[in-house]
This record gives structure tokens, sequence and C-alpha cells, in this order.
């Protein structure tokens, strides 16, 4: 049964840039560097200190915006948005309200399978500002409860990404981050990684109820500071839950003003109150007077559209329209990253079919890969060799079962194809020691020849690779022929 209400989604999403340095100063963006390490007077907000914009900073946040559709301001300023907590130390957060640096702009949440539609999302904006410090709570200083202060983030180049309220649900939610990530994290704009804090989200939820034909919508609810697509997907379902039982108690409405600001407690599962949301005129926002406004030249930001890579959309459709691979196979490889990609068209180009590098990619490669803890880039197989290997499985010169040895060996052993190519180089191989080692195993393995003569040819692999290793020359083709003629003549 549905539920009596739909679920309205709009997200702030707080994307952290891949740069070495902070967004004003020079401090090192450095992760579980020691508290307070990476700090200098600009980010600590000392009197006197002039912010200077990191460039980088600046033409990554360009690199998303294009990638997301936007249209890129020519000018931009900068704002000071004032709030205290006590790891702001200025007091103030440097930002973009009035004249943002991307805007008007939208991504497409995938379908669910092969007939489904994606829905369109819009973008609002997306602009720079700079990240806070993170206040470490729970300590104790001569028995003393105590909470501490890390600088060592604030000032970190942050973008915020803002979506008009287009997502319907929890799930859809999730969707549309998973693909945003992986669009962000294949244009190098950040490395994605959300234990880290590298991406943070912000969900801003409220309900549409239609009781007796008329629509009516619930207060807005902001879940603060979500980590995981688990735990957005989760505070989602949770909130909507919450809301229309709220709904049903109180009947309040939507209005300006009363949005509610709650912190999510993954553990618990619940949402909790923090504040009654502030609204843009009690951050008194103003002009920063420091920053001069910020003005690009459209021929620098169409040289960097012409270097964007491609989106997850794009690839998918290459996949699946030039490759015919299935939706679900696109959906895992792009999810891989484009490294993975690259590599699977260079195994391809090496001769192999589509869908067996697929498969190895998300099966025997992947393995590999996690076991190793490495990532394709560091992968000792080269695609081409990769390509040519499958090649030779598909043209019966390999079994699929030592095709699988072989490349564990160019794993461990750092051995290219061509060097397992010369050291297992077919010389003629003696008929009759074939059919000895053949009756040999047939008569060791009873059980495997029963089982190939009631019909599972599957049953004799096992006896291929004990032939292949007491005559490593032969033809696995042959082997296996005359293996099966020998059974056939059995009485």
């Amino acid at each position: 049964m549905s539920a009596p209400y739909e679920v309205v989604v709009g997200l702030e999403v707080h994307v952290q840039l891949q740069t070495t340095s902070k967004l004003f100063c020079g401090c090192a963006v450095q992760f579980a560097a020691p508290p307070n390490s990476c700090t200098c007077p600009v980010c600590c907000g000392m009197p006197g200190v002039l912010p200077v914009l990191n460039a980088r900073a600046v033409e990554l946040a360009v690199r998303a915006g294009l990638g997301l559709h936007c249209e890129i301001a020519r000018r931009s300023r900068w704002d000071r948005k004032h709030y205290f907590y006590p790891d702001l130390p200025k007091g103030y957060q440097i930002s973009q309200l009035d004249q943002p640096l991307c805007f008007q702009g939208w991504l497409d949440v995938p379908a669910e399978s092969d007939q489904g539609a994606s829905r369109r999302v819009r973008i609002a904006r997306a602009h720079l500002e700079e990240d806070a410090g993170k206040s470490l709570h729970g300590g104790t200083v001569a028995g003393q409860d105590v909470s501490f202060i890390d600088l060592n983030r604030a000032g970190a180049p942050l973008l915020e990404i803002v979506t008009e309220p287009d997502l319907r649900g929890a799930d859809e939610t999730r969707k549309f981050l998973i693909e945003l990530r992986q669009l962000l994290m294949g244009l190098a704009v950040t490395d994605g990684n959300m234990q880290e804090g590298s991406l943070r989200v912000d969900a801003n939820i409220n309900l549409h109820v239609d009781p007796g034909g008329r629509n009516i919508a619930t207060p807005i609810v902001e879940i603060k500071n979500l980590n995981s697509f688990r735990g957005v997907q989760r505070a989602v379902d949770y909130e909507a839950q919450r809301l229309y039982a709220q709904w049903q108690s109180d009947r309040i409405e939507h209005r300006p003003g009363n949005k509610q600001t709650r912190g999510w407690d993954d553990e618990r599962g619940e949402s909790y109150l923090l504040r009654e949301k502030e609204e843009a005129e009690d951050y008194r926002y103003f002009p920063d007077p420091d920053l001069p406004e910020l003005e690009l030249d459209p021929n620098w930001v169409e040289t960097i559209r012409i270097s964007l890579s491609q989106s997850p959309a794009e690839l998918r459709c290459e996949l699946i329209e030039q490759h015919g691979l299935s939706q679900y196979d696109a959906d895992v490889l792009v999810a891989q990253g484009a490294p993975v990609i690259e590599y699977f068209r260079q195994a391809v180009a090496a001769g192999a079919k589509p869908k067996p590098v697929a498969n190895w990619l998300m099966g025997d490669v992947a393995n590999l890969l996690n076991e190793r803890q490495g990532s394709i880039a560091e992968f000792p197989v080269t695609a081409a060799d990769l390509g040519r290997l499958l090649a030779l499985v598909d043209q019966g010169h390999l079994t699929q079962a030592l095709a699988r040895d072989w490349l564990r060996i160019m794993v461990s052993d750092r051995q290219t194809l061509g060097s397992l190519l010369a050291n297992h180089s077919r010389e003629p191989v003696d008929a009759e020691r074939l059919r000895q080692v053949c009756r040999e195993l047939m008569h060791a393995n009873p059980q495997a020849v029963a089982a190939f003569r009631a019909g599972k040819a599957a049953a004799l692999g096992p006896l291929i690779g004990q032939i292949r290793r007491a005559i490593p020359n032969v033809d696995p083709r042959a082997a296996q022929n005359t293996l099966q003629q020998l059974i056939r003549e059995l009485p």
C-alpha cells in the first residue's frame, strides 16, 4: 500500500574541492593531520589579515558547474555570512549569496531499468564558500567535561550545490546523490570520500498531503550533515513518517518562517531538534570588503568546457548503445569510475568481446583489486593483455579456468601475456600420450565421467585443468575433444 502523502526533497550538498591549499590562504588541506597543524593567521581569523583567493578552487568550481549544465556567471561576488559557533574563528563565513558562481543547471537521476524514465533535477545554484572548523566534544581535563576545537578544516574550499525541491522520496534522493558523486569524481573536482567529510548533505524535506482533493504542503524540515547514502535514505524515510504523524496531530501547513533544523542520530535511527531555522536576514549578509568581485574570462571558461570528460550518463549510453551491454552492466562499470571505462575500451580494442570484458572487470579483476586494495590504475595487467587473453578464450585456445590461472600469474609474478605464451608455446603433442593421460584421469575420476555421460558437460572442467598441468603445451580444445571422445567410447 502506498503512503498517503508525497515526500518532497531539496538538497544542499557541500563538496570539498580537491585542492592542496585552502580557499583564501596557503595552508594545506590534509585529512587527519594533527589538530590545528594546518592553520595560519588568515584561517584563524586574526585581526588585520587579508584573504587571497585560490584560483584552483575557482577552476574546479567552474568544472563542476559546467558538468551540471549550469550557467557560469561572468561576475560573482563574495559575501560574509555571520553566525556564532566556536569553530568559526572569524564569527562569519565567506560565501556567496546574491551572485553565485554557477546557477540554473540540472542533473538527471538515472532510470531504474531499461524501460524506466529518468527525472531531471534542477540545480538552483552552486557557489563557493569556506568550511568551518570542527568541534570535538566529550573530553575531560582535570575531571571537567570539555570540548576541543580543531581548525585544520577552517577555510577549506567548499562548493555548495543547491537543488530545487524536485526529488521525490528517499530512494530517488539516494540515486541522485550517487549520480552527483560519480559526476564530480569523474570531473576530478573532489575525491568524494564521504567518510572524510568530502561530501556532506543537508536534506530539506516536507510532505504534500491530499486530504479530500486539496493539496497541502507541510512545514519544511532540514536534516543537517548527513555523510552517507544510507544515512540520507534512512533520514528521509524517518522524517517523512515523523512529519506525517506531526501533521495528523496539528494540521499545521507550510508558511514562510516555520522551517525547523534537525540533526540525525544514525545509531538510534532518528532525528532530533537543533533549532528553529534561521532565515537569510538572521545571518546579516553583506559584501565582503576585503575581496574584489570575481570576474571570469569567457574564453577561459570555454577552455574548461572543452576539457571536460564524459558524464556518467554519457558513459552509460556509450556502453549500452555502442558495446551492447545491459543497463545493469553499464551501471556497475560506470560506478567504478572513468579509469575502469577506459580500461574496458582498451581491452575491447585489443580484440576481446565487450560482454566478457565487462564480466571479468566486475568479477575476476574486481576480486584481485580488492585483494590488493588497489585501483585499476595500479593493476599490473594491461588492458591490452586482458583483451588478448579473453580473445584467446573466445577463439578456443584457452579455457576459462586456465585464463583465470594465467591472470593471477600475470598479477603475482608481473608477467606479460607474451611471456606466458612464449613459455607455454605449443609444440606438437604426442596423441598417444594425450590419450594415456585422459584414460588415467577417467579412471581416477569416475564421478566426473558419470556426470558428463548424464549430460553435465561442465563436469569435465577440472579434468581439462589436470590434463594441462600434465601436458603444459597441449591445446585445451584438443584435450577436451580427446577426453570426450574416450568417454563416448566407453561401453
